[in-house]
């Protein structure tokens, strides 16, 4: 039951927010200022529920160490971001044809935190969390992840192989991340820092959810395993092995640190072990 509350809470604000972004038409600073509001609405709603639901302090978006997390997750997208157009532009899959648009940056930007708190919240902070104390780490992992790339299948210009590019390279990453960290901030900031990254300065489509007008007017180009097509640069196999060296580096340092989760053994009935 805590994980429906818990869902429902979040999901609700994230609904409002993309209600609010939308209604903010084609202004980039508006879309701006939505998206960082329902960013931080969703953050203090979980926590509400949380508290409410599990009667605890949820550690996991505590104020200590939040902004040196944030900020390596945000290092970290951007870096792989730029990683992973890089090695398209060297390969011919990724070209500049002069400058975007900065207040279309903004809205992204606005955009970018909008989804990477609440996708978080929900995927980690809720189910990837929740579905770990019941199976362990590895199912969890596996569950959520095939249901954050399904997610994406609604998107205008999704694919098959797109849903399952976002499961493997996004999906299992994000919820290694939390597991090596234990805190929400640091896959909170990959996240956004991914996103915007990819769509708000190399103007770069996001997910197939539509034209980006970034910083830059990128132009991707060449076979789908390269470029990613219609769906950006996610459903590349640059991307998918950007993604997949993450999460081993992530689970290789939750396993360091004592942090994977074991699935928990079936506990055998008083009247089986009841002794004669």
């Amino acid at each position: 039951m805590r994980l429906v509350k818990q869902l429902g809470t979040v999901a609700v604000v994230a609904f409002v927010g993309s209600l609010v972004m939308r209604a903010a038409g084609g202004s980039g600073w508006m879309a701006l200022l939505a998206g960082v509001a329902t960013g931080v609405l969703a953050l203090l709603a979980y926590r509400w529920v949380v508290r409410r639901t599990e009667h605890r302090e949820p550690v996991e978006v505590g104020r200590s160490g939040a902004g040196r997390a944030l900020g390596r997750g945000l290092l970290i997208g951007v870096g792989m971001s730029a990683t992973v157009i890089a090695a398209m532009a060297v390969l011919g899959g990724y070209r500049v044809d002069g400058w975007g648009s900065v207040p279309g940056a903004a809205g992204l930007l606005g955009l970018a935190v909008a989804a990477g708190v609440t996708e978080e919240l929900l995927f980690r902070g809720v189910l990837f969390r929740i579905v770990e104390q019941r199976t362990g780490t590895w199912v969890a992992l596996a569950f959520t992840a095939v249901l954050f790339g399904a997610m994406h299948l609604v998107n205008p210009n999704a694919t098959l192989w797109g849903a399952v590019a976002i499961a493997v390279e996004a999906g299992a990453m994000l919820a290694a991340a939390y597991a090596a960290t234990r805190t929400l901030w640091l896959p909170i900031g990959l996240h956004v820092g991914w996103n915007f990254a990819l769509g708000g300065v190399f103007g770069a489509e996001v997910s197939g959810a539509g034209t980006s007008t970034g910083l830059l007017d990128g132009v991707t180009s060449g076979s789908v395993l390269l470029s990613g097509g219609e769906f950006g640069p996610e459903a590349s196999l640059l991307a998918v092995l950007a993604g997949v060296t993450m999460t081993v580096v992530f689970l290789r340092l939750a396993h360091r640190r004592g942090r994977l989760v074991a699935r928990p053994r079936r506990q055998v009935r008083a009247s089986e072990t009841a002794t004669v």
